[in-house]
């Protein structure tokens, strides 16, 4: 457990100031990899609940954030993010570009393995909440034409109640 708050930090935030999902696999129980192309999905309406603000950000397997051509390591509205025709909004989390007309929703992926993390800042403490459960981040879907390159866990998020950092809901 120390291990894990060293590489992570301490948790000195309670979850009504920040909360830190994290997943490790995609909806399809896969490792994230480079070689994948992946979409995160959020329904109209339904981006993450926070007061302050959010961003899905990526880690290397050893925790570092991940050079890439752009410079971004994380995505959120900042970015001005474009939501599709239907007012859903996809986050692209590959290693190429999608193409210029997508590239405000992409989050650069490395050649390897990865990590995703979504911070949330003053998150909603009523309904939608990630807090109480009427809020979960979407699965992280991997796209037709790319490759499996290992097997095991969800993909899902889960929150620790207790504490003020997440897991992913299988390990």
């Amino acid at each position: 457990m120390r291990a894990l708050i060293t590489a992570i930090g301490l948790g000195a935030n309670r979850p009504q100031d920040a909360v830190y999902p994290t997943s490790l696999k995609d909806a399809n129980r896969s490792d994230y990899h480079g070689s994948n192309n992946y979409v995160m999905r959020f329904a109209k309406g339904k981006l993450p609940p926070a007061e302050a603000f959010w961003s899905l950000t990526m880690y290397n397997s050893q925790l570092f954030f991940v050079e890439n051509p752009i410079n971004r390591y994380s995505i959120s509205p900042r970015q001005n993010l474009k939501p599709n025709p239907d007012g859903s909004v996809d986050l692209y989390i590959q290693n190429a570009s999608p193409g210029a007309n997508k590239e405000s929703n992409w989050l650069p992926a490395p050649t390897g393995k990865f990590i995703l993390m979504l911070r949330m800042y003053w998150p909603n403490e009523s309904s939608p909440s990630i807090l109480d459960g009427s809020w979960k981040p979407p699965a992280v879907e991997k796209q037709s034409g790319s490759v499996t390159v290992e097997l095991g866990g969800c993909g899902l998020f889960r929150v620790l109640r207790f504490s003020c950092w997440c897991v992913p809901c299988c390990s």
